[in-house]
């Protein structure tokens, strides 16, 4: 694991366990790579519940709640999927937050309408969702690499966000 993706997955520790929140994951095109990696520091288990891998529509609709209207008519590799992923995740697994990823890492499945190294990223919570977007191949393993730390580094902003660090008094 890189050391980029360590450093991101400490500084997730470092937020949710001060605030005793909590983390999941859903994902389907990275097949655990998330979860992987923030259970790469130790004493994750304060602070991370677990992982949902759905890597067919079956698991993202029964057991993330993912809309079968939306699978059929948008496909699984859309922002709505990643959107109700995280949505499902943090209902399933009863935590804070979720990141979600689903996508085509590769190297085939990729369509004209949805290429290779399309991944839609989900992060956030029940009430905030967020999605981004990964749209190069740089093959299988290097979109995994990649999503997955984009993944992380976008729930931290996301986190943050949420939970401004406030200034030190001078005095």
């Amino acid at each position: 694991m890189e050391i980029e993706t360590k450093v991101l997955s400490r500084r997730i520790q470092d937020a949710l366990y001060d605030n005793q929140e909590t983390l999941g994951t859903a994902e389907s095109c990275t097949g655990g790579c998330i979860a992987e990696a923030i259970i790469a520091v130790p004493g994750a288990s304060q602070y991370f519940k677990g992982g949902v891998i759905s890597y067919t529509n079956e698991v993202k609709e029964n057991l993330l709640g993912v809309s079968h209207e939306v699978l059929e008519e948008q496909t699984a590799v859309c922002e709505d999927v990643a959107k109700q992923m995280v949505v499902g995740a943090c209902e399933a697994l009863n935590c804070t937050y979720a990141i979600s990823a689903t996508g085509i890492a590769g190297p085939t499945g990729g369509t004209a309408a949805i290429p290779i190294g399309t991944i839609w990223i989900g992060y956030g919570s029940k009430d905030d969702v967020r999605a981004f977007k990964l749209s190069e191949d740089f093959g299988r393993d290097i979109n995994l690499t990649i999503a997955t730390k984009t993944a992380l580094q976008l729930f931290l902003e996301f986190y943050k966000e949420k939970h401004p660090v406030e200034p030190k008094s001078a005095f």
